[in-house]
């Protein structure tokens, strides 16, 4: 008996044993808050951060106590971040059934099919025209406006096609995005007037001889851009490497370097002058259906309109086509962290709220409405300091105080439902896609994720190993990626940290 007792002490001393050498090689679940606190700092406090900032908050959403807080009141950049407060603005101010309307006016009815004069197209800012919304199908994009076309039985323009952007009075960017960002997809224009997320797609393909220019796909096809193409097909195994320069203002594209036999490039540029691409290219869909526009195309901006207004009343509405509902473009727009969407998302409550009167700009009256949104869901002022509505800008401040306060008031919105569905999943799709695979944390965190140079952010909800529903935010500044690590992949150890606490905050 004594020697079964030694074997079973022996074998549970080998298990213990094991046991510890596994939790050393991996991060040490906690079950209490003190050593939560301290599993937190003993990453965030490390020599390697003593130039940076940390603003970290966590709170249980069941009792309302803080776990942990590091400099939550500080303000700090959001980057991407600054979507979760636009998102839940649209929401709020529009509903989740909103759509937003694209009108095509004549001066009267069309004759037998025909429409004599000019057909304008008078954008209110829908982005919903684009294969984001059609499984990536980008000869979808603009069918809901081609079956409105048929239905309403038109069959030919005998005039121009007109774009009018001249709903939203602003620039057609963002307050303090970098010249630099704006030739990228992620950098593309805003307009009342938006098709295929005012980008082209492209895909650098080997010529069949060496030394010959690339062949360059476009996604969509389009002639809108003047190309010149300086790159060159170089042999099988070297590398491959495209740079990309479209000067400001203009609709040229320049291309440089290197494309490998047996492989390709793939990349994407933005386009100028937003509601003229959307006539120019829907004047070529028209007419694969057997619609022709006789005449040409051109585009409208609100300045045009201050100077030469109209008055659309007392025209006639051809054709109207509706926009997908808010709640789907808040999602198409948090899940892959479009900015274009984001910023739209800010101008369309703008131009809706009691603000735009007062208001020369557009996104003035958006970030007025914004900050009034604040006030009511009780932020403290001075803690949001949002200049647009994506984060691309590098002005735009809040605090992780405030970002812990926002989901925790979304938790209780009308609109929950469709602001949780919007935010990305870990490890399932959006930016989190390929974050958090094979941990507790996947399929568990949904949380909104930001980055910019020396910025990465990442703020949500989880429930956490035990079982209680918790919302945080992780905000690191002023990081310069190292061997240690990227500022995303830091932040995400504490993200994972939260999701892996075993405690209670009531214990």
């Amino acid at each position: 008996m004594k020697k079964l007792s030694f074997l079973l002490a022996s074998l549970l001393v080998a298990v213990s044993v094991q046991a510890q050498k596994n939790e050393s090689s991996s991060e040490q679940l906690v079950n209490t808050v003190p050593a939560l606190q301290a599993q937190i700092k003993g990453l965030i406090d490390q020599p390697r951060f003593e130039h940076c900032m940390w603003g970290v908050k966590v709170v249980s959403l069941e009792t309302g106590k803080v776990l942990f807080d590091r400099n939550g009141e500080k303000l700090l950049k959001p980057a991407s971040n600054a979507k979760m407060y636009t998102g839940a603005l649209a929401l709020d101010r529009l509903g989740p059934d909103f759509r937003i309307k694209t009108s095509f006016y004549a001066q009267s009815k069309p004759d037998n099919g025909v429409v004599h004069g000019d057909l304008v197209v008078y954008g209110r800012g829908d982005p919903s025209l684009s294969w984001r919304f059609n499984d990536n199908d980008y000869s979808k994009s603009l069918q809901p406006v081609v079956d409105a076309f048929v239905a309403a039985g038109v069959k030919k323009v005998e005039g121009n096609l007109i774009g009018d952007e001249s709903y939203f009075h602003c620039a057609p960017y963002g307050s303090d995005w970098a010249w630099d960002d704006i030739q990228n997809y992620y950098g593309a224009p805003v307009s009342a007037l938006n098709l295929d997320d005012n980008a082209i797609d492209l895909v650098f393909k080997p010529a069949k001889e060496l030394g010959q220019p690339s062949v360059v796909v476009m996604k969509p096809e389009a002639t809108y851009l003047k190309v010149i193409n300086r790159t060159k097909t170089v042999a099988k195994g070297k590398k491959s490497n495209v740079t990309i320069y479209r000067p400001l203002g203009q609709n040229v594209v320049y291309f440089w370097g290197d494309v490998a036999i047996g492989g390709n490039v793939t990349d994407a540029v933005s386009i100028d002058n937003p509601a003229l691409w959307y006539v120019t290219q829907l004047k070529k869909r028209l007419a694969k259906e057997g619609i022709e526009v006789t005449g040409g195309v051109s585009s409208v901006n609100w300045l045009d309109r201050q100077a030469d207004p109209v008055d659309y009343t007392k025209m006639t509405a051809v054709v109207t086509v509706q926009s997908r509902t808010m709640a789907e473009i808040v999602k198409g727009c948090m899940k892959p962290s479009q900015n274009q969407y984001a910023h739209l998302m800010l101008l369309q409550v703008g131009v809706n709220s009691s603000f735009a009167k007062d208001h020369q700009f557009t996104d003035d009256a958006g970030i007025a409405e914004l900050r009034k949104f604040m006030s009511e869901i009780g932020q403290q002022p001075g803690t949001v300091l949002l200049e647009d509505g994506s984060g691309l800008g590098r002005g735009g401040l809040v605090t992780a105080n405030a970002s812990v306060k926002l989901l925790t008031a979304m938790s209780k919105h009308h609109c929950a439902a469709q602001f949780y569905d919007s935010l990305p999943i870990a490890g399932v799709d959006g930016t989190l896609k390929s974050r958090f695979k094979g941990t507790f944390a996947e399929k568990n965190i949904h949380a909104k994720t930001g980055s910019l140079r020396y910025v990465n952010t990442i703020s949500g909800y989880v429930t956490d190993r035990g079982g209680e529903k918790l919302v945080f935010s992780v905000m690191l500044n002023n990081y310069a990626a190292g061997r240690d690590g990227s500022g995303r992949a830091e932040g995400d150890k504490v993200a994972k940290m939260i999701a892996d606490f075993a405690g209670r905050s009531d214990r």
